[in-house]
């Protein structure tokens, strides 16, 4: 059995579904004006709730469109390092799980997600009001999904990429959440 049908961001002209990578700009323009129906995004939000972590950091999502997933961390004490810069693990949580409800908005009904792996490279010191993880579904797939993950921090509205990377991520049938 697999995960069910992948919608496309393309399709071939022998009208088999592909992937056709878009330009970066065509894609977040065309990302920022969607929003993924309301069932998938309480959907989302519903499986972000239960998420330990998340709460315990105190992220937020902050946009589901279809492939695409922001999640905000506000900057507070208990989230930084030892300079004060947000720390790599809080970086790193919250982009794992942009990543994974990215491809998750992507999944039919009835499945799961969960990370396969994924590497991110640390670019700039973490600093500002809060950090914003994107996660962008590159390639869909019926049972691996990979996709890009961006964080940045942001500082009285000016954004500024402070780690990037990529994500594999599986698509579990049937498998409820807890």
């Amino acid at each position: 059995m697999t995960c069910g049908n992948v919608r496309p961001f393309r399709v071939s002209t022998n009208d088999h579904p592909v992937y056709i990578p878009q330009s970066r700009g065509d894609m977040e323009d065309r990302v920022q004006q969607e929003q993924a129906s309301p069932k998938v995004q309480a959907r989302i939000r519903a499986s972000f709730k239960r998420q330990g972590l998340m709460r315990h950091l105190g992220a937020r999502i902050a946009h589901i469109a279809p492939g695409r997933v922001h999640i905000v961390l506000p900057s507070r004490p208990e989230v930084t390092q030892q300079h004060g810069y947000f720390h790599a693990g809080a970086t790193s949580a919250i982009a794992d799980s942009a990543g994974g409800y990215a491809a998750f908005t992507l999944f039919p009904e009835n499945t799961s997600v969960l990370t396969v792996e994924y590497k991110i490279s640390l670019l700039a010191p973490a600093v500002g009001d809060h950090i914003e993880a994107v996660g962008t579904v590159l390639k869909p797939g019926r049972t691996l999904t990979v996709c890009r993950l961006e964080v940045f921090g942001v500082l009285d509205g000016q954004r500024s990429l402070i780690a990037a990377g990529q994500q594999t991520l599986i698509c579990v049938n049937e498998r409820s959440e807890q």
